[in-house]
């Protein structure tokens, strides 16, 4: 039996529901918190984005998270923010998180990452990356936010799957 009278619409809920697990176990937040940092942490990277870039990575979100991912979006035919660095970006994510009491954005960004790089096809989020501050991408002695989980995280999120 269908809890909302629709197959998509309690896959979309169950999917969600993983999604926030995810970001859950790997920060210690609760429900509502994972789910703002999940929002914020959309919103950073939606914004920073070509508008094709958005769309190609909007059309792989579940549907509740999708919505959320293009909630507010004020000016899609405008030019995406130029973020050059770590610090914008994660100051972005920082002022998605203002009012909800203290969340460390960058883990909040390895969070939400840690999920999407699991969860949408690889070649989805080679491309995202590429559009992304270097910093974040990675790269040399630097120690990365994108991709940036120790390997037994992405694990127990691979099992969850």
């Amino acid at each position: 039996m269908s809890a909302t009278g629709l197959e998509v619409f309690d896959k979309t809920v169950q999917t969600t529901n993983a999604w926030l697990k995810e970001i859950m176990e790997a920060t210690g937040l609760d429900r509502r918190r994972a789910y703002r940092a999940l929002a914020a942490v959309l919103h950073a990277l939606r914004d920073r984005l070509t508008v094709d870039e958005v769309a190609q990575l909007g059309a792989q979100l579940p549907i509740l998270v999708r919505s959320l991912y293009y909630d507010q979006w004020h000016h899609p035919a405008g030019k995406p923010d130029r973020l050059r660095h770590k610090e914008e970006f994660l100051a972005a994510v920082a002022a998605g998180l203002d009012d909800i009491g203290p969340i460390d954005p960058e883990d909040a960004t390895r969070a939400v990452f840690a999920v999407l790089e699991h969860r949408i096809a690889p070649g989805e989020i080679e491309d995202v990356k590429a559009m992304l501050p270097t910093q974040l991408q990675g790269g040399g002695a630097q120690r990365r936010v994108v991709g940036g989980f120790p390997s037994d995280v992405r694990r127990a999120a691979a099992v969850q799957r």
